[in-house]
């Protein structure tokens, strides 16, 4: 489970959910990848930048698709 409010640009992308709550990994990559292009990269702190990664390591064959 990934708790959103470590991650402030996860935590936007939930605009329509708690927040609070934490969500499964898997949810969370689908929404990284799913809703990219609202992530604000300048923001991502060193810690979300590794969660992404591992991330993508675990459910997207080490790639993270950000193209719509």
């Amino acid at each position: 489970m990934i708790d959103p409010a470590e991650f402030p640009e996860l935590q936007a992308l939930l605009w329509s959910r708690d927040a609070a709550r934490p969500i499964p990994a898997e949810e969370a990559f689908a929404l990284y990848e799913r809703n990219w292009r609202f992530v604000d990269q300048t923001r991502l702190t060193a810690g979300e930048e590794l969660i992404i990664q591992d991330l993508a390591d675990k459910f997207g064959h080490g790639i993270l698709l950000t193209a719509g």
